[in-house]
């Protein structure tokens, strides 16, 4: 069964830190396009960052760009999302995505987050709560 498992998330005061990780089983992520969407309450789910399935494009959300970074490990099965200088509005639950049809994955294109649709696969998502 091919499972998707977020983790990392918490309670983290303005400024702070958190590395959130995205887990694959039951499939390897060597070509697989991943996507991290977050969802805060009563708002669309929206991408913050994607990674394409070489590693070699990454693009970022403007309300992160500089402040997250997005990078995967294929050996260990996961992709990880590095959070800093967390803001309020960062609060959300975080999600990530798998898109195996890694070639027409829109990531590759700079500058450009794919849309949910792309992604086949889903987490069930880490809750990131940041406050003082």
């Amino acid at each position: 069964q091919l499972q998707l498992v977020e983790s990392g998330g918490g309670l983290v005061q303005p400024g702070g830190s958190l590395r959130l990780s995205c887990a694959a089983s039951g499939f390897t992520l060597d070509y697989y396009a991943i996507g991290w969407f977050r969802q805060a309450p009563g708002k669309e789910r929206e991408g913050v960052s994607c990674i394409s399935s070489s590693g070699g494009s990454t693009n970022y959300a403007d309300s992160v760009k500089g402040r997250f970074t997005i990078s995967r490990d294929n050996a260990k099965n996961t992709v990880y999302l590095q959070m800093n200088s967390l803001k309020p509005e960062d609060t959300a639950v975080y999600y990530c995505a798998a898109d195996p049809d890694y070639s027409s994955n829109s990531c590759v294109v700079a500058g450009t987050l794919p849309p949910l649709y792309e992604y086949d696969y889903w987490g069930r998502g880490t809750q990131v709560t940041v406050s003082s």
